[in-house]
């Protein structure tokens, strides 16, 4: 391969590149780099997809255009899972995703920049009847998504105002069961209105509140990007992480991982024991383990 890849300097440092190509893509200082080229077809498609995924369009190849017939997004995680690619800036570069049913409709967990040839492409795969924002730091494109499937777009009241035209507003901190096998916690602490959609007890799509960090080889809160509360954070996996099964924990930002559910949940347990002794800190993006 010889593409000569390269970071352009809109980069924001926002980790998503290197979820994709970690190989091939590391943090230098305070930005991504490529660090290395792709040397067979399966490290091009990761950069590709790294590319195609980027929010800043940062990632190129010598000839500074992207071959639109490269674009793997969607791309399954399994036969139930799609990431989305496309990440959007207005929605803090966070990843998103697209959920099968059983009864043959998706629902999409947050949202990749606004296209309409993107949501085109999804409604092709089966009807969108519901877009689930997990918080509003991904609330961008929110109604045209739901707008263009005709699907009944969702927020916490917490986040209502990043959604004031939300088809259904959950409440208070029960659960609630989005449609057969998918439920909503509210977990209020990364804002007062996140909240967490776990599927069929197997794929917990965890918005902010938490993700899988690749240095730490854990599931980690960022505390350093808490908005709201870190001790509500704590008070929130305190009263839900017991109720919480799930195998795939598939994050907004930071890293996806697929363990067992018992190792997942014992995990979740040790997370809530630290997240009770964290206090409150600065905003600090540079702080966050990735």
């Amino acid at each position: 391969m010889d593409n000569d890849w390269y970071v352009d300097d809109r980069c924001t440092d926002c980790d998503v590149a290197r979820q994709l190509a970690p190989d091939l893509i590391a943090q230098v200082g305070k930005r991504s780099e490529v660090v290395r080229q792709p040397r067979d077809a399966a490290e091009e498609r990761a950069m590709q997809a790294a590319a195609f995924a980027c929010p800043t369009r940062s990632i190129r190849p010598a000839s500074r255009r992207l071959d639109p017939a490269q674009d793997p997004f969607p791309l399954a995680l399994d036969a139930t899972v799609s990431l989305c690619g496309h990440n959007s800036p207005q929605n803090a570069g966070a990843n998103s995703y697209l959920v099968r049913r059983p009864a043959g409709n998706l629902m999409l967990v947050d949202t990749p920049r606004w296209s309409r040839a993107l949501a085109t492409q999804y409604a092709a795969l089966g009807p969108v009847t519901d877009v689930l924002l997990t918080h509003r730091d991904h609330a961008a494109h929110g109604r045209q998504y739901a707008d263009h499937f005709g699907a009944r777009l969702w927020i916490h009241e917490g986040d209502l105002d990043a959604a004031p035209d939300a088809d259904r507003v959950l409440r208070g901190t029960g659960t609630v069961e989005i449609g057969p096998g998918m439920v909503a916690h509210p977990l209020p602490g990364h804002t007062r209105g996140s909240v967490l959609y776990v599927a069929d007890e197997r794929y917990c799509f965890s918005g902010d509140s938490f993700y899988w960090s690749r240095t730490t080889g854990d599931i980690e809160v960022a505390e350093s990007v808490t908005w709201y509360s870190i001790e509500e954070l704590s008070a929130s996996l305190a009263r839900t992480a017991g109720q919480l099964r799930f195998e795939w924990l598939l994050p907004g930002h930071g890293d996806r991982k697929h363990l067992p559910g018992d190792q997942m949940a014992e995990r979740l347990r040790k997370l809530t024991e630290r997240a009770a002794r964290l206090t409150p800190r600065p905003i600090d993006f540079t702080a966050v383990r990735w």
